[in-house]
C-alpha cells in the first residue's frame, strides 16, 4: 500500500477543503492518506462539517495560518517535517499556495520521491502590486522545480502556468479537473426552493439572482451591485439580489449599496429589499435551489465552486471572462461571460437573462449535463489516482 500525505492550506468553507477530502476517502484502495492543514481565518467560515460527514478526522498543524509570519510558518515548516520523517510518505501533494510552500520544502528535504502541488488558483495578477507578485512568481518557479508534477485545475490555467507566468515548462503541469459530490444539488429542489423563499419573503414571480462567495476584494463585488442597479432602473421584472457569503469587504459593500441608493438588508436587519446580505449558508444547495440565476463578477479565478454548483442545481450563469471560467463555463450554452472591460455587455447580457425564461430554462438544462460529466468527485479521484501510479510507476522503473 502506497502512502499519501495530503496538506491543504486550512479547512475553510471552498473547492479546496471538498477536494482534499474527497481524495482523501476516495483515491483507491493502494493508497493510505494521511491528511494535515492549518488554521482558518477567523472571517472564514469552517467547513470541519465536510471533513465529519465522511469521518476523517485530519491533524491540524496551528502555526499554519492564512497570512504570512516567518516565525510561525517556521514552526510549521517543522512540523511538517517531523510528520514526513514518522509517516515516510510515498507522495507528499500539498495544495494551494501556503501549504504548497512548507510541504514541498518539506518534502524535498526529507527526500519525499514523489511530490505534487495543485494551484486552487493563483496570485499572479489582480492581487498584489509588481513587487509582491513578482516574489511570489520567482517563489513558485523555485517550488516548481522541486515538485515533481503541478497539477493544474483546468486547460486555462495550465496555459496560464505554463506559457503566461512561466511557473513550470508545460509538459511538467498535468490538469486534473476538480470534483464534487453534485448529488446533494439535484435532489428535493422544489422542496429546497419553496423553503429558501418562503424564508425571504419571495414572491413567485421575483427573479432571485445570488452571487456566492467570500467578500473580498478580488470577487470585484461592486461590478454586480452596479448591475442590479442597472436592473431595477430598465427592467419591467421583480428582482431581488442575494450575496451569500462573508468577509472584509461587507462595510464596504453596505457603503457602494448606499452610494448606489440600493435599499439592503442583513441578518440582523429583515426587511424588504433590492440586496440582501445573508452571511454564509451552510447548506448552500438550499439557496441554489431558491435562486433564478447565479452571477460571478471576479477580477482573477481559478476554477470556481460556486459556478460548478449552481450548473449542478440547473442554475444559469453569468460571469467575467477570467482564469479558468472558460473551462467552467461553456459561452452561450450553459451560461454567458462577459470582458472585464465592457461593463455595458455585463449589464445587457443580466437584463438578457432576467427578461428571457425559456432562454433561463435552456442554459440551465445544458449546465446540469455539462457539471455531471466533467466535475463529480468520482471523475476527479480515478484521473488523480492514474496520475499517482503513473508517477510511482517511473519511480520503480528508475
Amino acid at each position: 500500500m502506497y502512502k499519501i500525505l495530503r496538506i491543504a492550506n486550512r479547512f475553510n468553507l471552498g473547492g479546496p477543503t471538498f477536494n482534499v477530502a474527497y481524495l482523501t476517502k476516495y483515491i483507491g484502495e493502494e493508497f493510505e492518506t494521511v491528511l494535515i492543514g492549518g488554521e482558518k481565518d477567523q472571517s472564514e467560515d469552517s467547513s470541519t462539517f465536510i471533513l465529519d460527514d465522511l469521518d476523517l478526522k485530519p491533524l491540524i498543524v496551528s502555526e499554519m495560518k492564512r497570512e504570512i509570519n516567518l516565525k510561525e510558518d517556521y514552526k510549521a515548516y517543522k512540523k511538517i517535517k517531523a510528520i514526513i520523517k514518522s509517516y515516510k510518505p510515498d507522495i507528499v501533494h500539498t495544495h494551494a499556495s501556503k501549504s504548497g510552500a512548507l510541504g514541498r520544502l518539506a518534502a524535498a528535504n526529507c527526500g519525499v520521491p514523489i511530490i505534487l502541488h495543485t494551484f486552487h488558483g493563483h496570485v499572479f495578477h489582480s492581487y498584489f502590486g509588481k513587487i509582491k507578485t513578482n516574489f511570489y512568481k520567482a517563489l513558485e518557479c523555485y517550488l516548481a522545480k522541486k515538485s515533481s508534477k503541478i497539477i493544474a485545475i483546468s486547460q486555462k490555467q495550465k496555459e496560464e502556468l505554463g506559457t503566461t507566468h512561466k511557473i513550470a515548462p508545460l509538459n511538467k503541469i498535468e490538469v486534473v479537473r476538480l470534483g464534487f459530490n453534485l448529488d446533494r444539488f439535484q435532489v428535493n429542489q422544489e422542496q429546497k426552493r419553496t423553503e429558501f423563499r418562503n424564508k425571504y419573503n419571495l414572491k413567485e414571480e421575483e427573479i432571485a439572482i445570488g452571487i456566492i462567495g467570500r467578500l473580498v476584494p478580488i470577487k470585484n463585488h461592486k461590478l454586480f451591485l452596479e448591475g442590479i442597479k442597472h436592473l431595477t432602473e430598465t427592467s419591467n421584472k421583480k428582482i431581488k439580489a442575494f450575496i451569500i457569503g462573508d468577509g472584509e469587504e461587507k462595510e464596504n459593500l453596505f457603503n457602494i449599496c448606499n452610494e448606489l441608493k440600493l435599499d439592503y438588508s442583513t441578518p440582523d436587519v429583515k426587511k424588504d429589499t433590492p440586496v440582501i446580505f445573508t452571511s454564509w449558508i451552510r447548506t448552500v444547495e438550499d439557496a441554489y435551489a431558491g435562486l433564478d440565476l447565479v452571477a460571478l463578477t471576479s477580477l482573477n479565478e481559478g476554477t470556481p465552486v460556486s459556478l460548478i454548483e449552481a450548473q449542478a442545481a440547473g442554475k444559469p450563469i453569468i460571469s467575467s471572462k477570467v482564469g479558468g471560467i472558460e473551462d467552467v463555463v461553456k459561452d452561450k450554452e450553459t451560461g454567458l461571460l462577459f470582458d472585464l472591460k465592457n461593463k455595458k455587455l455585463f449589464f445587457d447580457l443580466l437584463v438578457k437573462l432576467v427578461e428571457d425564461d425559456n432562454y433561463r430554462k435552456k442554459l440551465s438544462k445544458n449546465g446540469v449535463n455539462w457539471v455531471n460529466k466533467n466535475y463529480h468527485y468520482s471523475v476527479l479521484t480515478e484521473n488523480m489516482r492514474t496520475l499517482y501510479l503513473k508517477e510511482l510507476s517511473q519511480i520503480r522503473n528508475t
